[in-house]
């Protein structure tokens, strides 16, 4: 299932059932598990480690050197992509370097559409959705669940926690702290993301919980800290409201607000 214009190299690992289409180049050191398929003038570079029943679309760039100016060679360097996701044309995703613990990762079930770019040392969670042209900087984090718009562009060392959504062409610069919707350049908080926490069956009780913890933070003109210790007995019996507080705590840029 590898077409005989493709370039293999010797020391890469293929699993079974893997298809590698016309022209694609996949160079040493690198792993594609079982099942996934490979399309044409795909270029992938080691080290790199793609799980199984992966579709990574034409003209794509995976593995390829991180575009950092620090970056010289150095051998741990490297990407590791789950299993199960969508990687549509064009799409660019870069190794890590030293500086950033030496990983790309991409989770599982992602779906990322064309010209998409992950910058070195992202680390991406499971079932995203990246629109068209979305693009991270180094150092982003994106939990599981997130849905960025086309166009969005986030900062480096950017927070993006789950179930947010940014809407078309937002300017990230700041974290996004969980379940909620931002918009605009630079982006702002509009609200929660409630057509995603339906489409993940949030229950109504956690909903509401989540929208009086929104409006302590984002609607009362309190100070970040207070708005936190007010939250704390709210957090303190909701999982939802605590991973939120949570994530504000642990912000070292900064939330968006």
């Amino acid at each position: 299932m590898i077409h005989s214009t493709a370039i293999v190299h010797p020391d890469a690992r293929i699993g079974a059932g893997v298809s590698i289409g016309p022209y694609s180049v996949v160079g040493a050191n690198v792993e594609i598990g079982e099942g996934t398929r490979v399309e044409s003038q795909v270029v992938i570079t080691g080290p790199a480690r793609i799980g199984c029943n992966n579709r990574i679309h034409p003209y794509c760039s995976i593995g390829g050197d991180p575009q950092d100016k620090k970056y010289r060679g150095e051998p741990d360097s490297r990407l590791e992509i789950g299993d199960g996701n969508e990687i549509r044309e064009f799409c660019s995703i870069n190794r890590g370097t030293t500086g950033g613990g030496g990983v790309t990762r991409v989770g599982s079930r992602n779906w990322i559409m064309a010209y998409v770019h992950i910058a070195h040392d992202c680390i991406i969670g499971d079932d995203t959705v990246f629109a068209n042209n979305a693009t991270l900087a180094g150092h982003v984090s994106v939990e599981s669940c997130v849905v960025l718009g086309g166009f969005t562009g986030v900062h480096q060392f950017c927070r993006i926690g789950r179930h947010s959504f940014s809407a078309i062409s937002s300017v990230i610069v700041k974290d996004v702290p969980p379940y909620i919707l931002v918009s605009g350049n630079t982006a702002k908080p509009k609200g929660l993301n409630r057509e995603g926490l339906k489409r993940y069956h949030f229950s109504d009780g956690d909903v509401e919980e989540l929208r009086r913890a929104y409006r302590v933070v984002y609607r009362e003109g309190l100070l970040l800290k207070d708005a936190v210790d007010q939250l704390a007995p709210l957090a303190a019996t909701n999982a939802c409201v605590a991973n939120f507080v949570a994530f504000i705590q642990g912000s070292e840029r900064g939330i968006v607000r």
